[in-house]
């Protein structure tokens, strides 16, 4: 689930500035988790709790919602989420509100089969975003990460989610930018439908984080849905497991290192060189090590990506030589500095 964290923490400073590009810096000092994450980690640590008993899972759901909630109450929470989470007596209240999708990863991550995460996410998702579209937007991303775990392929992950929730991923990434009209309605039936074409059109992680904050709108809720799907499907780059731990406070980090624990995502390691690999997929591997350097070492993505374009012999060099890309990214980073 961690890939859903990193994709709300990169969108978190595009919401409500949004970015009609793939070229901006991933993070800086302006990025910080919010609502998005500690929902996610809310949910993660009710599946923990259930210790993989699952008939109470709602109730777990409402408690770890209120009790990690009301620790972190101004992330940006909706205002009938927050009414929500701070009664007495909380009922659901036939949300439709991506809030639903946004933090169901870890139902992907920790069920078994696509069974099994239905009825997961019907038991998260019910106690709050009971309205059929927030059911669907959940169990579809959820459905999803399992599919990507299992190892089908996109068009599958793609025709599974068409027939069976009725959303038209045909809308490219694009066209999706092109119809941008601000930050729009927060609701399953916009975001997700969004963070599915990012996630079919990206090539690797980052890509599809990329692709989330081009296309405007709810941006770090766009991120973290896509995530999570991501992870599950490309791996989630190791590299970048040290910025989510510097951004997020004790209590969420130790509930992400519990539920990876026990439920461990895909994982990308940038230090292995795989000579099957094309230049292509080489060079996005080598730029998304450049892009974990840049935030460290002061030069800036478009210098790193310049460097790229216009010296291709150095990066033949480094894959001709063997290094892996975080070994290349170190050479090229030192000639970008």
């Amino acid at each position: 689930m961690i890939g859903a964290i990193l994709g709300d923490i990169v969108g978190s400073r595009f919401e409500f500035h949004n970015h009609l590009n793939k070229d901006f810096q991933l993070l800086n000092e302006g990025n910080t988790f919010t609502d998005d994450t500690v929902m996610t980690c809310a949910v993660a640590r009710a599946i923990l709790d259930c210790d993989g008993d699952y008939s109470d899972l709602s109730s777990r759901a409402v408690s770890a919602m209120q009790t990690i909630g009301r620790e972190y109450p101004n992330c940006g929470y909706g205002r009938k989420f927050v009414e929500w989470m701070f009664t007495d007596d909380p009922q659901p209240y036939n949300s439709c509100g991506n809030g639903s999708a946004m933090r169901i990863s870890a139902v992907g991550f920790a069920a078994e089969s696509v069974e099994q995460a239905q009825e997961m996410s019907a038991a998260v998702t019910k106690i709050s975003h009971n309205h059929p579209e927030g059911m669907k937007g959940a169990e579809a991303t959820a459905v999803a990460i399992v599919l990507a775990r299992q190892g089908k392929i996109k068009d599958e992950i793609r025709q599974y989610v068409e027939e069976n929730y009725g959303y038209d991923l045909s809308i490219t990434v694009d066209e999706y930018r092109e119809m941008w009209s601000g930050h729009g309605r927060e609701i399953c039936q916009i975001s997700v439908p969004q963070a599915f074409a990012c996630f079919l059109e990206g090539r690797d992680y980052i890509d599809v984080i990329r692709n989330c904050i081009s296309i405007g709108g709810d941006s770090d809720t766009i991120a973290a849905i896509a995530g999570g799907i991501a992870e599950a499907y490309f791996g989630f780059p190791i590299c970048f497991r040290d910025k989510v731990r510097g951004i997020l406070d004790e209590r969420l980090w130790e509930i992400v290192q519990a539920f990876e624990e026990k439920y461990p995502g895909k994982k990308k390691d940038y230090d292995v060189f795989d000579p099957q690999q094309t230049m292509e997929d080489y060079k996005n591997d080598v730029m998304t090590c450049l892009v974990d350097y840049s935030c460290d070492y002061g030069y800036s993505e478009q210098t790193a990506r310049e460097r790229l374009e216009t010296h291709p012999e150095w990066l033949q060099e480094e894959f001709d030589e063997g290094h892996d890309p975080c070994t290349a990214a170190t050479f090229i980073g030192y000639c970008c500095g």
